[in-house]
């Protein structure tokens, strides 16, 4: 069976994107015929509505991945795209730094329940906005973090404190550990400040921040409400090209580095 690539989508400020690039990164990569996992680890549980499992479906979810015995496949739901499942979340999942803090390894029960074969070629997490025991196991369980990066001011300086994150997870746990990339979300061409934070994180981040870049659009914004990914909503918009073009370029990268 092909190795499993895990990739946490993480970035402790809310509003950036995060699960709208976990659902539609990964919808467009199962239309590439990819097997695709979404791990939702938000107690928000967006990513779960946005996929179309409505709250009363939740039955198994990635709280009990994470504190029960229940294996990854147990947890698994269906969605209406081929090739694409979700671990749910519900608003449970709001206690677990709380509940998890003294258990001995708490911070690796996720890399636990992932360490077995799974049929799936990527398995994406979508992180909550913050940086507690919830992020730190979908580090310490990837292989890389990809790093949603709204085109606003100050996105940088709050990139920092991810990336020293990144780093003490690498020395405490998973030496391994590697930024996918940076995406630029967000983003209006036509706005000073855009162009501005976009040339500042290229000349900054260099190679780590993707070509492609995610334009603001209305259509994406309202996808989630219809409970679907764009690219389902509607699948000729800006927003659904731009995460196509995502996906392209993910897989590019992940054969060079391969």
């Amino acid at each position: 069976m092909p190795e499993t690539r895990i990739i946490a989508v993480a970035n402790q400020k809310g509003g950036v994107g995060k699960t709208t690039t976990a659902i539609n990164l990964g919808a467009a990569l199962a239309e590439q015929d990819q097997r695709v996992i979404v791990i939702d680890l938000d107690p928000q549980g967006n990513a779960s509505t946005g996929l179309g499992v409505p709250p009363e479906e939740r039955v198994l979810t990635s709280y009990d991945l994470l504190t029960g015995d229940q294996p990854l496949e147990q947890t698994l739901h269906d969605t209406d795209i081929g090739n694409l499942r979700i671990v749910p979340s519900n608003r449970d999942l709001a206690s677990a730094d709380f509940e998890l803090s003294s258990r001995p390894g708490r911070t690796q029960l996720l890399r636990r329940k992932l360490s077995h074969p799974i049929e799936s070629d990527y398995i994406l997490i979508d992180c909550p906005p913050a940086l507690g025991l919830l992020t730190v196991n979908a580090m310490v369980a990837a292989d890389s973090v990809l790093v949603p990066l709204q085109a606003e001011f100050y996105a940088l300086e709050g990139l920092s404190q991810l990336l020293m994150t990144v780093r003490e997870v690498r020395q405490t746990a998973n030496p391994d550990l590697r930024i996918e990339g940076v995406l630029l979300t967000m983003s209006d061409n036509r706005n000073n400040l855009s162009q501005q934070v976009e040339a500042d994180a290229r000349s900054t981040l260099s190679g780590l921040v993707y070509r492609t870049v995610i334009p603001r659009n209305v259509r994406l914004s309202e996808a989630p409400s219809h409970a679907m990914p764009v690219l389902q909503y509607d699948p000729n918009s800006k927003g659904s090209t731009a995460y196509r073009e995502l996906a392209k370029e993910f897989l590019s990268r992940q054969l060079a580095t391969a």
